[in-house]
């Protein structure tokens, strides 16, 4: 079998909305999902692009994404990494694919002078924690994810 972690390419727009809905249906969100091809593709490669992936082809096949983009540390002064999506294929899971995912994203980070790699994950999550930690991360107490979106992002456009 042969195993190539590589950046994301024009051309890779349908593998990784395919892997996109896939995590979606593996959330139990399957319905959740705006995205699009085109989409995908005026934002990964455009010419000013804020987001990023690498793909996991294993015998010509994507079989996984790392899609992620930069954060900032006022702490350390440095940018980080936020990796918004980690999935690997059910059919594929067990190789090292996921690892070797985590590598590139350290690399990335070497390469670009990135201070961390940060990330969420499900409460539920168990198998997605157990490689976590048997990569070195930790859980990160004390902070809560919060998010604005919908109806209240719109609200905070119109003055008091």
């Amino acid at each position: 079998m042969t195993l190539i972690i590589r950046p994301a390419h024009p051309g890779d727009e349908g593998d990784i909305l395919r892997l996109i809905h896939a995590l979606a249906d593996y959330e139990n969100e399957p319905d959740a999902v705006e995205a699009t091809e085109e989409g995908l593709a005026a934002h990964f490669f455009g010419p000013d692009p804020k987001v990023f992936a690498h793909v996991a082809e294993q015998d010509g096949h994507v079989v996984g994404i790392a899609v992620w983009f930069f954060n900032f540390s006022t702490w350390t002064g440095r940018h980080g990494i936020y990796l918004e999506d980690l999935f690997v294929d059910p059919a594929a899971r067990g190789g090292g694919i996921a690892r070797k995912l985590f590598e590139a994203m350290a690399a990335e980070a070497e390469v670009r002078n990135c201070a961390r790699i940060d990330w969420q994950v499900l409460d539920w999550n168990e198998l997605g924690k157990g490689l976590y930690r048997r990569l070195g991360a930790r859980h990160k107490a004390g902070w809560e994810p919060w998010r604005i979106d919908g109806d209240a992002l719109t609200a905070l456009l119109t003055p008091n």
